[in-house]
């Protein structure tokens, strides 16, 4: 995700996006940033998981929904759909790139766990009056909570409010914590977030992480094949 002029922990370095969705995901987390975060540390991050993973699993009723034919996947077609009916405005490529972004394990339908990444970009992207209505209608109010908790989180980690986390700033953060072994906790942790390896971690890649650190999508065969990266 994204490409880099120089290096990326170099004060002078520049980070470029490499479609119009990262852009847009990284003008929101950079417009959220300039509001500052109510968390601390990274601790209290992870005190928040239990909390988060009952918030989360709850979005099944959600994802059954517009999973027509029951295979535990929603494909194109049925997301085509899904925002139709909850009349989310977003164009042609818009919605080809969300799928194509969420759908990491690219193999063509989004499996639970990528389609609450999916809502989550859906909540950041979409805040015009016309959304709020749609997000009533998808049970989006039950969620805002959680999912602004995953927002001030990425928000925490990104010291220098760019839009990314790079690994010295997630060092930093866990070492703010004041945990043991420091260091080797914030490489396992960045490791698992930046799904790409590129260095740098986007806030699509951090959900990801985030729903795994949960535990969401364990024991439905969703964690099948993202050992692969």
């Amino acid at each position: 995700m994204g490409g880099i002029v120089g290096k990326p922990e170099s004060a002078t370095s520049t980070w470029m996006p490499e479609t119009k969705l990262e852009a847009k995901m990284v003008e929101a987390m950079q417009r959220r940033a300039a509001e500052g975060t109510a968390l601390k540390s990274f601790n209290s991050i992870i005190l928040k998981f239990p909390k988060i993973d009952d918030s989360l699993r709850n979005c099944k009723a959600i994802f059954e929904k517009f999973d027509e034919d029951s295979n535990g996947t929603i494909d194109h077609e049925e997301l085509k759909k899904c925002f139709h009916k909850l009349e989310i405005k977003f164009t042609e490529e818009e919605i080809n790139d969300l799928f194509e972004a969420c759908d990491i394990n690219k193999d063509m339908g989004m499996k639970f766990n990528e389609f609450i990444v999916l809502l989550c970009l859906v909540y950041l992207l979409k805040d015009d009056p016309t959304a709020l209505r749609a997000k009533s209608r998808m049970g989006m109010p039950k969620l805002e909570a959680t999912f602004e908790t995953l927002v001030d989180a990425f928000v925490f980690l990104d010291k220098n409010k760019d839009g990314y986390v790079s690994r010295s700033e997630m060092t930093q953060a866990v070492t703010e914590s004041g945990e043991g072994s420091t260091g080797r906790i914030a490489i396992k942790r960045f490791e698992e977030m930046d799904w790409d390896k590129n260095g740098m971690v986007n806030f699509k890649e951090f959900l990801f992480a985030f729903t795994r650190w949960c535990g969401v999508g364990e024991n439905e065969d969703e964690e099948e094949g993202e050992e692969k990266n």
